[in-house]
């Protein structure tokens, strides 16, 4: 397998110049409505800037042409600034520049005095994603791990990720410890109320097929709520034949020290038959599954302390 951390870069980030002035008064936000009512959807990119596929995928509906047929569409390229330092020699380098643009959704930092060039940007694009009925968030993964959809803890977003059919893990959980993702942020992660948000981890940063999942995703969300037409110069939706399976997050492993190392190279979405199998050590502490059948979700690669190592999940569909 190949080492993730030195995978090579099939992908060609795409010229996003042309969509800067949009046409919301937000840089690099397009928002198109048609004169039917229905829900305002937001397909979001580049949360991390060196996540290319849906910077790939947003361009390519727009160069589609593709326009609602009822409702409103918005195409959010987010974290502008980091992907503009995009460099394949060093593709790590650009995820963000001065923090994690998708640990910042709660209000101590959207309402704090606290600067970034992040929460410049989150702050600029807040509104956007507070008016959303549904967001599609597109992310990738370090490790070369199965595409799957983080619903949150709401069975709305449970429901619209089973609704798409595809990714076929979908995997509930409620975030990390160091700070709220988008998909967590006010109403959509509320228990009560319609607002919903996904995030699909369409495959490894930069592999080919990982562009064609988050394309394949957004076509699919709103070819299902019959927001838009088969477009006849775009792709057609692939067979799935796996079935989906649902994992609900029990634990999040949150590293203690610098040291922390796992007992072999996961990539995510191992099933671990035997409970108490120690999977990894934090300093000297064994990290051990709390049940037969474990999932591991998102294995980190580069394990910094006060961060998620890895998250613990029980299939339950």
């Amino acid at each position: 397998m190949t080492d993730p951390l030195f995978a090579p870069v099939e992908l060609t980030p795409p010229d996003i110049a042309p969509y800067r002035r949009g046409n919301t008064g937000i840089d690099h936000v397009t928002s198109l409505s048609a004169a039917e009512p229905g829900p305002h959807v937001v397909l979001n990119a580049l949360v991390h800037g060196n996540e290319l596929c849906g910077a790939i995928a947003l361009d390519a509906l727009l160069r589609m042409g593709l326009r609602p047929t009822r409702g409103r569409l918005t195409f959010v390229f987010a974290n502008t600034a980091a992907y503009a330092t995009f460099d394949r020699q060093n593709p790590y380098a650009s995820r963000y520049l001065d923090e994690d643009f998708n640990r910042l959704w709660s209000p101590e930092h959207l309402d704090g005095r606290r600067d970034s060039i992040e929460l410049r940007r989150a702050r600029a694009l807040r509104p956007v994603y507070e008016s959303a009925d549904l967001l599609l968030d597109l992310h990738s993964m370090t490790a070369d791990t199965a595409p799957l959809t983080l619903c949150g803890r709401t069975t709305r977003g449970r429901d619209l990720a089973l609704g798409l059919g595809y990714p076929a893990w979908v995997v509930a959980d409620g975030g990390h410890a160091g700070g709220k993702r988008l998909i967590d942020y006010g109403n959509f992660a509320r228990p009560e109320g319609s607002h919903t948000a996904i995030l699909v981890e369409c495959g490894q940063h930069w592999r080919t097929e990982t562009a064609t999942v988050a394309l394949e995703s957004c076509l699919r969300l709103l070819l299902g709520l019959e927001m838009v037409d088969q477009p006849a110069n775009g792709p057609r939706m692939r067979p799935r034949t796996d079935p989906q399976r649902v994992v609900e997050v029990t634990e999040a492993i949150t590293a203690a020290s610098e040291r922390f190392r796992f007992t072999a190279p996961f990539v995510g979405m191992e099933v671990i038959g035997r409970a108490g199998t120690v999977i990894g050590w934090d300093d000297a502490r064994a990290i051990q599954t709390p049940y037969n059948d474990c999932v591991l979700i998102m294995p980190a690669r580069r394990v910094k302390s006060g961060q998620t190592a890895v998250r613990l999940g029980r299939i339950v569909g």
